[in-house]
């Protein structure tokens, strides 16, 4: 089983809510170094944790993460973008382009650069975060992102499978951080979501559904499409 315990963390996003998370909890289980990932590394107050520059959407900083950082065992893409508003069409070419580039092709770009390293080695271990918008395609260019990220994390299982990397993906709502600010329902602690998901991970499991709203979003993609988006039932066809 995957362990935290003398593990070598990369965490992308580590300056946000979750990602500050990811690096308190992972020390609190014994990870041996962190490397705490950011566009603008921040300073931290524990030796283990090495501050890095990081654009998961630039290659050229994923070459030389992945050159300063080669000891790396547990590989967390949780790094992130979001809209403003729902819908696909109404997003700007930018928000587009800045969703598919953060959510979808940095983390693909970042596991395959480092896949070669992690195989082989014990308790490698590769920690998608997705949402429980993989699954519910209100939030325009960010479900579709996210909904790209849970195929790619399907791919990474079973390719990586055979070198010994263990991957897992994340289904998770609305966490009470500052991208959820403007939302008034129910958010889950970052702190509870961390946790949940290195715990699933150390008891190898594969996928994390984090809250109620995932499980039943899940549950509801083997219901008829009208079921799940009912304002299709008054659509005109």
């Amino acid at each position: 089983m995957p362990s935290l315990t003398g593990a070598v963390v990369l965490i992308t996003g580590a300056n946000g809510g979750i990602g500050t998370q990811f690096v308190a909890e992972a020390l609190a289980r014994g990870a041996a170094k962190v490397y705490a990932t950011a566009r603008t590394p921040r300073t931290w107050d524990d030796e283990r944790v090495v501050p890095l520059v990081l654009d998961v959407t630039d290659p050229a900083s994923i070459t030389a993460a992945v050159e300063a950082a080669p000891d790396v065992t547990v590989l967390i893409n949780n790094a992130g973008a979001s809209v403003p508003t729902f819908g696909i069409l109404t997003h700007s070419d930018d928000d587009i382009r800045r969703n598919v580039e953060t959510n979808f092709l940095g983390p693909l770009f970042l596991a395959r650069a480092y896949a070669p390293l992690l195989a082989g080695r014990p308790g490698a271990t590769i920690i998608d975060i997705h949402s429980a918008l993989s699954w519910f395609a209100v939030a325009g260019i960010y479900s579709a992102t996210k909904a790209a990220l849970w195929s790619v994390t399907n791919s990474l299982r079973l390719e990586l499978a055979p070198a010994g990397v263990h991957v897992v993906g994340v289904h998770v709502g609305y966490v009470d951080t500052a991208m959820a600010a403007h939302v008034e329902d129910p958010k889950t602690d970052p702190a509870e979501l961390v946790r949940a998901v290195l715990d699933a991970t150390e008891r190898g499991e594969y996928e994390v559904l984090a809250d109620e709203t995932s499980v039943q979003v899940k549950a509801g993609l083997s219901a008829p499409l009208e079921a799940l988006y009912p304002q299709l039932r008054g659509a005109t066809v």
